[in-house]
């Protein structure tokens, strides 16, 4: 019927039945008296029938597209963008509500990535910001601390230079995780020695300070990744292995960070514990994959076969090269 709407399709295929049942009415010689007989019921019940099972049959053929088309709209994934319905010529309905479809879908993927910029944006500022201020304000003022609490220490008479003691020791505690706290909210690593001295010292770190033994693999073919690339990479790596260390239960684990292969810069997060299970993805989770889509990409995360779990980010190369 070529480019029809779907209301001409539909009254078309409607008067087409009721033509069929006129005619069979007129070229029969099926009658109907005044009083109906059982038999002639049973034949209008049989003629209504199929009249009925014809039409739906043609309506459901007719309408077929429209059904194809509602199946793949729930089938499109926000956190999986560049998805688009194909075009189907032969229904013009369809084919412009494909075509509206799409170009929301276009709007709505244009818009996040915009507000997800944004939002990543304000949130380095924001981390930047913390970071000085805790490394220049509350840093500077422990280390003032603990030299006045030295200097108190020498001339202090014997039985409090242990307690003195004891203070400058809570001190350069404090100063430490002050410090580890900044570095976390930015590392210093990642702008001056660049992404695997920045990953490096994550995993050395997460081995110092816990029981997990994290091993770093990076290919030496690696391209240069423009400095936004590299934050995602290693905004990725740190909170899987945060992940790792709060949820998982493991006790090894690896990254490996390789590409130019395949035309995509990969970074695999492997450990060895219990795996995702039922867990509710929270806020971590969902920055990961707001971080890959920001620069075109994709981070999927899966359990293992012999358990542990998986996070894979993939990053295309030609948005992401320095």
């Amino acid at each position: 019927m070529g480019r029809t709407s779907l209301l001409q399709r539909i009254f078309a295929l409607n008067v087409a039945v009721f033509a069929l049942a006129g005619l069979v009415l007129a070229l029969t010689p099926a009658t109907v008296s005044a009083e109906i007989a059982r038999r002639e019921a049973a034949v209008l019940v049989a003629v209504l029938l199929t009249i009925s099972a014809i039409d739906f049959v043609l309506l459901r053929r007719a309408l077929a597209p429209l059904r194809r088309l509602a199946t793949l709209m729930e089938t499109v994934e926000p956190l999986h963008p560049g998805r688009r319905l194909p075009l189907d010529e032969s229904h013009e309905e369809i084919r412009r509500l494909t075509i509206a479809f799409n170009g929301m879908l276009e709007r709505l993927e244009d818009e996040r990535r915009g507000s997800v910029a944004r939002s990543l944006t304000a949130q380095e500022a924001e981390r930047l910001r913390v970071a000085q201020e805790l490394h220049d304000g509350i840093g500077q003022s422990l280390t003032a601390l603990m030299l006045q609490i030295d200097r108190a220490a020498r001339d202090a008479p014997e039985p409090l230079q242990s307690e003195l003691a004891d203070a400058r020791e809570t001190t350069r505690t404090l100063l430490r995780e002050v410090r580890d706290v900044a570095i976390r909210l930015r590392p210093e690593a990642l702008d001056d020695l660049g992404l695997e001295n920045a990953l490096e010292a994550l995993c050395r770190r997460i081995d110092e300070q816990s029981e997990v033994s994290v091993r770093l693999s990076v290919a030496p073919d690696l391209p240069p990744l423009a400095p936004e690339a590299e934050l995602v990479v290693f905004r990725v790596a740190q909170e899987a292995l945060t992940n790792t260390l709060r949820h998982a239960g493991a006790a090894t684990a690896a990254l490996t960070l390789e590409g130019g292969g395949d035309g995509d810069v990969t970074l695999l997060a492997r450990d060895d514990g219990a795996g995702l299970g039922d867990s509710v993805p929270g806020g971590g989770i969902q920055g990961m994959h707001e971080r890959a889509l920001l620069l075109g990409g994709t981070c999927q995360l899966q359990t293992l076969p012999d358990g542990g779990t998986e996070v894979r980010l993939r990053l295309p190369i030609a948005e992401v090269a320095a």
